[in-house]
């Protein structure tokens, strides 16, 4: 029986391949180069892997500075952990990027209090294109049992783009926000030749799935681009009265540009 079998299956791939004009052979859809570069990954789930810029590692703040005057950050370290100082304002990196892949840790104090906006409010701006909140911002908020605007919630693309679910972990446990940046792609004159594309996965669940963003973030009125080039990744010092949140663990990977 088994021998009729083999003898069927190879009668059929021959008449496939007569069919076809020739026989094919395994070889014929095999592609051997370019190799892929070797990526060792991280020691552990959610460490940076080898090919990995750290922007923040636990111990300072060398990759940061202040978005106001450039000059060294001035947020709390402090047992492996970034702490915002609201009073000193934004932080983003000192290098530039294009395309990327972003891990990133935070926490929102056990003891936080307040309710909607004014609750462990933070953001993670892909790109800072200019001082203050400039830029495109992923939303970061204590959205545990705590109703607000769903496209103002955690991992949300603040004010476009509500997340797919809500994967918060309660205050006082970390979050993982997860992301792929695709940035916009500009003309000579400045005008949008490619959108940007975001996707985000938030403690492991995908909560956006390659959106494509309408502009810069704006607190009133529609988003809208303006032309830029790589730009630093930022983060928040929000002005709400709430308990100021935490960061650790964070590194970014360069992309090749999509095709």
């Amino acid at each position: 029986m088994k021998i009729r079998f083999a003898a069927l299956t190879a009668l059929a791939a021959l008449s496939v391949g007569t069919a076809c004009g020739a026989q094919l052979l395994p070889k014929d859809t095999e592609v051997w180069t370019p190799v892929p570069p070797v990526v060792a990954p991280g020691a552990q789930v959610g460490g940076a892997p080898s090919d990995a810029l750290v922007l923040f590692d636990g111990t300072d703040l060398s990759q940061w500075v202040a978005v106001k005057d450039k000059a060294p950050a001035g947020w709390t370290v402090e047992g492996g952990v970034l702490t915002v100082n609201k009073a000193a304002g934004n932080i983003e990196t000192r290098q530039s990027f294009g395309d990327y892949q972003l891990h990133i840790e935070w926490r929102v104090p056990a003891t936080i209090t307040g309710e909607g906006q004014a609750r462990g409010n933070s953001g993670l701006f892909l790109a800072s294109t200019g001082g203050g909140d400039a830029g495109y911002e992923i939303q970061i908020l204590d959205s545990f049992e705590n109703p607000t605007y769903v496209n103002g919630q955690a991992a949300s693309i603040y004010k476009q783009r509500p997340p797919l679910a809500n994967a918060m972990r309660k205050p006082g446990e970390w979050q993982t926000y997860d992301v792929i940046w695709r940035a916009p792609v500009f003309g000579a004159d400045g005008a949008l030749v490619k959108p940007a594309r975001v996707t985000l996965l938030h403690n492991g669940v995908l909560v956006q799935d390659n959106v494509e963003l309408t502009g810069e973030t704006v607190f009133i009125g529609q988003p809208k681009y303006k032309a830029h080039g790589k730009s630093p990744i930022k983060l928040q010092a929000h002005r709400d009265p709430s308990e100021p949140i935490s960061f650790r663990n964070i590194w970014v990977r360069e992309l090749a540009p999509a095709t």
